[in-house]
């Protein structure tokens, strides 16, 4: 429960630790909702005592946590995505594993093994990295299919099944996976329907001078980033739960739905698009339009939510016509001339 008297154990509470700068809320914020926009706003001050901007790309793996997706961060390397990612597994206090994918990586270096105990003359699971509660996989690109597709089954219905007998994941369970759009030698394409089990997929680029001049005058006398040790975990496992347990319950009302499924339902009608956005695209924007709302203090969705989070979850979903492609359009170009082509309701 997220009640303000629990101050011992319940990691949303504002009183501990305050922050100097908290989140902008409503004026008639819920309590509950002001915890949660607190706690966000304490878990990007962790990850920012190291990195610096990529305010927009912590907001997205908040959310998705919150709405209980994966994520998909494609950048150039040097640019803080695994960096990132580690530290917002550090700020929360739950088990974390990295897998470094590779071309001889098999599907049970990932999922785990039966291995025949010559004690009780038994066969026992070894679990692999992948039961964790949140997982980094560095380079997804690099395994073959094979090894990709031991992803479908556990990140879609959270559980692995190895010689027949089905193992459950630990919630909260979340994959962030990387790759590197740039170099393509060695790295074996992600097919759409594993692209499909991502909720949205986070493009990152290269920070702003001012960001980078940043960058070289925090880190100019700490060559290690020994500052990544003053992290500090700020949630656990039973606060994420409380907090996907509000944002389902922020409120969309129906004129809303139908704006997601128009923009969804045009995405398949568009004549520079070679392959639509499926339901699950829908329910994709849904999720995190709800799950943005909460971090910012409310209870309630709006179209700017919407189209926030649109590209993200769309931008891996659709494919262009290889006329567009020649033409050098961008998935970016379609999304956002749909939005503007469908009506905003009132």
């Amino acid at each position: 429960m997220l009640t303000e008297e629990n101050t011992e154990h319940n990691e949303l509470d504002p009183q501990e630790e305050p922050t100097p700068d908290p989140v902008p809320v409503q004026p008639q914020t819920p309590p509950e909702l002001y915890r949660l926009a607190t706690a966000v706003d304490r878990v990007r001050e962790e990850i920012g005592k190291v990195v610096i901007g990529q305010q927009n790309f912590v907001e997205l793996l908040i959310a998705s946590l919150f709405a209980g997706g994966h994520v998909l961060v494609e950048g150039v390397p040097g640019i803080a995505k695994t960096l990132t990612a580690k530290l917002l597994a550090q700020s929360l206090k739950v088990d974390f594993s990295r897998i470094q994918f590779t071309p001889d990586l098999m599907p049970s270096d990932v999922v785990g093994t039966t291995v025949f105990n010559l004690n009780n003359s038994e066969f026992s699971f070894n679990a692999g990295p992948i039961f964790s509660n949140i997982v980094l996989i560095d380079e997804v690109n690099r395994s073959p299919a094979k090894t990709q597709a031991a992803l479908f089954e556990v990140m879609e219905e959270y559980q692995v099944t190895v010689d027949g007998t089905t193992h459950k994941m630990d919630m909260p369970f979340f994959v962030i996976a990387t790759q590197n759009p740039v170099e393509q030698e060695g790295t074996y394409k992600l097919p759409e329907a594993q692209l499909d089990r991502f909720l949205v997929k986070i493009n990152i680029d290269y920070p702003s001078l001012s960001e980078e001049q940043a960058i070289l005058r925090r880190f100019r006398s700490d060559f290690q980033m020994s500052q990544q040790e003053e992290v500090k975990p700020v949630l656990d496992s039973k606060a994420i739960k409380e907090c996907r347990a509000i944002v389902e319950k922020v409120f969309i009302k129906d004129e809303l739905l139908d704006y997601i499924a128009a923009i969804v339902h045009e995405t398949r009608q568009n004549g520079d698009l070679f392959l639509g956005a499926s339901p699950r695209a829908s329910l994709a924007i849904m999720k995190m339009s709800k799950a943005v709302a909460a971090i910012n203090g409310r209870n309630f969705v709006t179209p700017d939510d919407i189209q926030e989070v649109a590209y993200p979850v769309l931008n891996h979903r659709i494919i262009l016509t290889p006329e567009r492609e020649m033409e050098g359009y961008a998935t970016r170009d379609v999304i956002e001339e749909i939005i503007k082509k469908i009506g905003v309701p009132r």
